[in-house]
């Protein structure tokens, strides 16, 4: 007898073994364990409730047939999955191009191991990431590069879903992380406008599936206000001459391709600021591809400071952040808004300028 009271009466004879050939079930544990499908429930949810040698029995029949409880069912009966979701702006081809994304994991994923869940990646559904919501099986979602006034958000204030918002324009009353990307923008461009260069183009990333571009905000808009603000101290702006603004996939293939129009231009620009690294890395094949002698001829910069800013040759000049500091805050954020604890404010992380052998002077002639 258990310290809570008698036992589940046998449901069958131990030692029958089960009569079919498909997934083990509970049933099948309490048969060859000679015990009810309630003493099974009990010896994985509720130990207390039997001794530990009935529990011990149990667990060897369910180790011989090959038997784990349905996780499925599990979740229901906790209200719990044990994941964490992340809501991304792209699929996961294009995401999975980017090293950003494996040091923002790697945050995250230090969360997940600390906290025993596992992590969840959502793309958009049918170039919609409002429609992946209500199928994602998670606790809670890290919502990745998505302003507050969008859809997506509204939809996850209705169902109550935690969530924790990155590289976003929030309200005070969500939890979010970001970084600085407007003093990273205005530093970098002021470096470049320091060595002397006033043709330069902006390599923007394009925006993700089902967002239709209404201006630049997020990361991206704030990069460009610091950017504007160091050019107008060289009485420059965004839409002067020698200034332009492109748009590309967020890949090193893209960066690439860009580069190669952009480079037949009769006024090409002296310097080129990817607004990501891997687009950067792009940019630096293409012109070397082409001939064309980094600094001397046409500075590059990024931005991130991935590893292979360090690996390309020259290597890269960029803005540094602290991306795998991020994940980590933001499942710190988001383990606590599951648990039903205060919520986090706006939590701003500084970038820092680094400056290596891709950008030069400007080319004097």
């Amino acid at each position: 007898m258990s310290p809570s009271g008698p036992e589940p009466f046998p449901a069958t004879m131990p030692g029958s073994l089960p009569n079919h050939t498909g997934r083990a079930t509970s049933a099948d544990v309490a048969r060859l364990a000679g015990v009810s499908r309630t003493a099974v429930s009990f010896a994985y949810n509720d130990p207390a409730r039997i001794s530990a040698a009935t529990r011990g029995r149990i667990l060897a029949a369910a180790d011989e047939l090959g038997y784990t409880p349905n996780p499925v069912a599990r979740m229901l009966k906790a209200g719990r999955t044990g994941t964490l979701g992340v809501l991304l702006p792209q699929d996961i081809t294009q995401v999975m191009q980017n090293p950003y994304y494996a040091q923002f994991f790697t945050g995250l994923g230090q969360v997940c191991e600390r906290e025993g869940m596992t992590l969840l990646l959502c793309p958009p559904l049918r170039n919609s990431m409002l429609k992946v919501i209500p199928y994602a099986a998670v606790d809670g979602f890290v919502v990745a590069g998505l302003e507050a006034d969008r859809g997506e958000v509204a939809e996850l204030r209705r169902r109550g879903v935690p969530f924790v918002l990155v590289d976003s324009e929030p309200p005070d009353d969500v939890p979010s992380v970001e970084t600085d990307d407007e003093t990273g923008g205005y530093e970098l461009v002021k470096h470049l406008l320091d060595l002397g260069h006033r043709r330069i183009t902006f390599l923007l990333f394009e925006s993700g599936p089902d967002q239709p571009r209404i201006g630049y905000r997020g990361p991206l808009g704030r990069r460009l206000v610091g950017a504007a603000r160091a050019l107008k101290e060289c009485d420059l702006a965004l839409d002067a001459a020698g200034i332009s603004l492109v748009e590309a996939t967020c890949t090193r293939a893209g960066g690439y391709t860009a580069t190669l129009s952009l480079m037949t231009e009769a006024d090409r620009p002296t310097a080129i600021l990817a607004f990501s690294d891997i687009m950067a890395v792009g940019v630096l094949d293409a012109l070397q591809s082409m001939g064309i002698q980094v600094p001397a001829q046409v500075s590059v910069a990024g931005y991130d400071d991935q590893p292979e800013a360090e690996w390309t040759r020259p290597k890269l000049t960029t803005v540094r952040q602290p991306t795998e500091a991020k994940g980590r805050l933001a499942g710190d954020f988001l383990a606590a808004a599951i648990r039903g604890e205060d919520q986090h404010p706006r939590q701003r992380l500084q970038g820092t300028l680094v400056v290596r052998d891709s950008t030069g002077p400007a080319p004097t002639s």
